[in-house]
């Protein structure tokens, strides 16, 4: 009942992290606290799970083979699940070494080091970005081949890599592609959270596109439920499972739903859309129900009121959150 979770103090990270202690599971949590974002939301989701009896922490970067080999050949987890990942499409075209390093030589080091101590299963975060280009909504099936950015890049070298240590060493690799997860102390670079800030504070905000663009918003804590039953779930194979909300909303509809609970107006900066960007995310999971009888229970509106809530009940943190994204 020892799971390894890295990028624990990660968004999506602290989540399943803590609710995987309260299944009764030991969590072994990494994270290198990286300045891609305000590494002080990083801090707090910390000190949340240090308050919690089932879970250790270690300051460790996956890049660093031999520190993860340490950790992991003294603490010998049963299994590990991968959330320690650059993420970010606009900022991977900026500075893309660092997401090849993280996202696919970080895998790698995980995949050497289970194939050496025995661990024979591993759950890894990828993303939606991959179905650039495609035809919504998107299913597992569809070929993923011509990414657009190099985040998306970086995770689809990664899902290959899994594939391949599944079919030389039997390593069950469980792919999760991840969309657009939101909600209390989500990411301060994430759309959804500048827009209830810049609101808030009213400061213009920044909205590239017409605002037309859908994402498929789903919620952190459906998020981290799917996660925990994927590695639940016996599977001895390799498998690639979609976790969306299969409800996309436009960003416009997101915008207006913050200034109706905010009771304040947006101010709007119209920026030219983004090459490496998406028109529209949109899941198609018909394989997460079948397989893991898995489908999201919470909606746009109340997850939004649970986000301004949260962003409210810690305005001495969040309101000196930066919003900048990149390596400081």
């Amino acid at each position: 009942m020892k799971v390894l979770v890295t990028g624990a103090c990660g968004f999506i990270g602290w989540k399943v992290s803590e609710l995987l202690t309260y299944k009764g599971y030991y969590v072994i949590g990494l994270d290198n606290l990286n300045a891609y974002y305000d590494v002080n939301l990083k801090i707090w989701r910390l000190e949340e799970l240090k308050k919690i009896k089932k879970f250790k922490f270690y300051q460790c970067d996956i890049e660093n083979f031999y520190s993860l080999e340490d950790i992991i050949k003294s603490e010998k987890p049963e299994g590990i699940i991968n959330l320690a990942a650059r993420a970010g499409v606009r900022y991977s075209t900026i500075n893309p070494h660092v997401y090849i390093t993280t996202n696919v030589i970080g895998t790698l080091n995980l995949l050497e080091i289970m194939k050496k101590y025995g661990i024979k299963k591993i759950v890894l975060a990828s993303t939606s970005s991959l179905y650039a280009g495609k035809e919504v909504p998107y299913s597992e099936c569809m070929p993923t081949e011509t990414p657009i950015s190099p985040y998306a890049a970086s995770k689809k070298s990664a899902e290959m890599l899994l594939y391949t240590y599944n079919y030389l060493y039997g390593i069950e690799g469980i792919v999760l592609r991840y969309f657009t997860v939101y909600g209390p102390a989500g990411r301060p670079d994430m759309s959804y959270f500048r827009f209830i800030k810049q609101i808030d504070d009213g400061t213009p905000l920044i909205l590239y596109g017409d605002g037309k663009q859908k994402r498929d918003f789903t919620f952190i804590d459906d998020i981290a439920i799917g996660t925990i039953l994927a590695y639940e779930k016996p599977f001895n194979s390799f498998e690639i499972i979609n976790l969306g909300n299969n409800k996309p909303v436009e960003l416009l509809m997101v915008i207006n739903i913050i200034e109706e609970y905010l009771g304040k107006k947006a101010k709007i900066n119209y920026m030219p859309f983004h090459k490496a960007d998406m028109f529209e995310t949109y899941a198609d999971i018909k394989k997460a129900k079948n397989l893991l009888n898995w489908e999201p229970k919470t909606d746009i509106k109340d997850g939004l009121k649970k986000c301004i809530e949260w962003y409210k009940e810690n305005y001495a943190l969040t309101s000196k959150l930066s919003l900048y994204e990149g390596d400081k």
